[in-house]
């Protein structure tokens, strides 16, 4: 018997994820070891590395764990249904975020808009992070905006209804 056989960790290593990942699918009963030690330890073989380069790959498409589940095992739906359907939601939420931004573009270029107090300072938040923006992200939008528009910034921060103070430490960013 010339198998190859891996413990979680030798697994892990060999492709490049977490033990706790593989030991995760295994609860998800995505991936069960082929055999289990006395002592207790998990062996897996070629059969249940290709089913883990498998779901890794699936994975990288956004799928779901019960997608890739269903894929797996076969269950009466094809790999292109599951597949479409995927490339459907990914398109529905780019459609959204495209939305968003369109959004926050009117607002900007109508800053009228922000004058009658209906965006503050929390709902701006709300939109930018709805919009993708990390807190990162958006330090980096201010300091972008400060740097092309200080003064449209300055008047941008004030129509948010943040205070002076609060407005001298994001410009400063």
């Amino acid at each position: 018997m010339n198998q190859t056989m891996l413990t979680v960790t030798q697994l892990a290593k060999r492709l490049g994820v977490s033990r706790t990942t593989i030991l995760y699918y295994e609860k998800v009963k995505l991936l069960l070891p082929s055999t289990r030690s006395e002592n207790g330890y998990r062996w897996y073989g070629e059969k249940e590395i290709a089913r883990l380069q498998a779901i890794l790959s699936y994975r990288s498409y956004g799928l779901s764990l019960q997608s890739i589940h269903t894929l797996l095992e076969r269950n009466g739906v094809s790999q292109a249904e599951i597949l479409k359907d995927h490339f459907n939601d990914l398109e529905r939420e780019i459609q959204n975020l495209r939305s968003q931004q369109k959004a926050i573009v009117a607002l900007l270029q109508e800053p009228s808009l922000l004058e009658d107090n209906t965006v503050n300072k929390e709902r701006w938040v709300q939109i930018m992070i709805a919009a993708g923006f990390s807190d990162s992200d958006m330090i980096k939008w201010h300091q972008k905006f400060e740097e092309m528009e200080p003064e449209e910034h300055q008047k941008f921060l004030e129509s948010l209804g943040i205070s002076d103070e609060e407005i001298t430490k994001i410009r400063a960013f």
